[in-house]
């Protein structure tokens, strides 16, 4: 079942569902609209093999920046994150779109799930259009679509993006590095 601004409106205010910062328009007839933060992950054309049980460093595969705007270059990828940071019940699941304004101009976002348990902010993959477009820190980007299921998760996710804030980039750099910064 779809949870309706109702269901979440209950879930928020019983605090089984968080959602931080919440403004009036995050809720929505059936989800939530989420924003875009101002950390920006752009894919690094390369020769270098990504071998996720040696990984090199991932400044090899990734230039990250953090800024107010910054623009999706045509056919380029993209991690991104949300400003919100949200705490899913083992219950719900959340299914991540691009709002259709932004589907519009020919960004495209991967199948994401935010699932049962999750809590942090998202790191979602973006690919460019065919021409270049500007986003801002900010704008209402992602629709999160909560799904409750028939029975709660008998283990609610508990990996190693519980509690992400910003991009996080695949969890094998984190065997080398950590994250990022």
């Amino acid at each position: 079942m779809i949870l309706s601004d109702r269901d979440i409106n209950v879930l928020l205010r019983s605090k089984e569902l968080a959602i931080e910062p919440i403004k009036p328009d995050t809720i929505r007839e059936n989800g939530l609209d989420l924003r875009l933060g101002d950390e920006y992950c752009e894919f690094k054309k390369t020769e270098k093999e990504l071998d996720p049980h040696n990984p090199l460093p991932p400044t090899d595969f990734y230039e990250c920046r953090k800024s107010g705007s910054f623009t999706i270059m045509p056919q380029r990828h993209y991690l991104l994150h949300t400003t919100e940071y949200i705490r899913l019940p083992s219950y719900l699941v959340g299914l991540v779109n691009l709002r259709s304004t932004w589907a519009r101009t020919g960004i495209y976002i991967p199948s994401t799930v935010a699932d049962a348990g999750f809590e942090g902010e998202l790191t979602i993959e973006v690919i460019g259009s065919e021409f270049p477009v500007r986003l801002y820190a900010g704008e209402r980007f992602l629709h999160l679509v909560l799904v409750k299921m028939e029975t709660p998760s008998e283990r609610p996710y508990n990996g190693s993006y519980k509690g992400q804030k910003g991009v996080r980039f695949p969890k094998f750099f984190e065997k080398r590095v950590g994250r990022h910064q």
